[in-house]
């Protein structure tokens, strides 16, 4: 089966209705763009012309993406860092990103998550109870000091 070509308009079109659809990294946008078979140089043009009409914000997805991750789907920072950096977000906008978490939300959504495992757990050896809670919220990504002070004050 043959692939559709597209001219330069035309994937520039879809592209931004891609983007306008939700937030997208630039990673996401090139991706998209080498399953169209753009050629690099139009790729270049594409992308660079979805900066200049803020259809590509870098900045503003690795935003978004921290607080839906974290609010939705109650991921710790360290899991939502390692995301960003598949995704070749820049230091500085990983930084700006994770001081969209509210501290003391960011606190009480690991209290919450923490106790909702700990209640969910049948294992009464408290060792072993206590791995299974770390596990499941290391997997998170869920910072290690954290996990265990709110082990050690769950399970005696």
């Amino acid at each position: 089966m043959e692939k559709k070509s597209y001219s330069v308009t035309e994937a520039k079109i879809k592209l931004q209705q891609f983007c306008a659809y939700q937030d997208r990294c630039h990673k996401e946008v090139v991706e998209k763009l080498q399953q169209m078979n753009m050629i690099p140089a139009a790729i270049d043009v594409i992308v660079s012309e979805l900066i200049q009409d803020n259809f590509l914000n870098e900045e503003r997805f690795a935003k978004s993406f921290a607080r839906g991750k974290f609010r939705i789907k109650k991921w710790g920072r360290l899991r939502i860092v390692r995301e960003l950096k598949l995704r070749d977000i820049s230091k500085y906008n990983i930084d700006t990103a994770l001081k969209e978490i509210d501290e003391t939300e960011y606190l009480k959504t690991l209290d919450d998550l923490a106790k909702k495992r700990n209640a969910s757990i049948k294992e009464t050896n408290p060792f072993k109870r206590k791995k299974k809670i770390a596990d499941y919220l290391f997997y998170r990504g869920w910072e290690a000091h954290l996990v265990y002070e709110k082990i050690n004050e769950l399970v005696k």
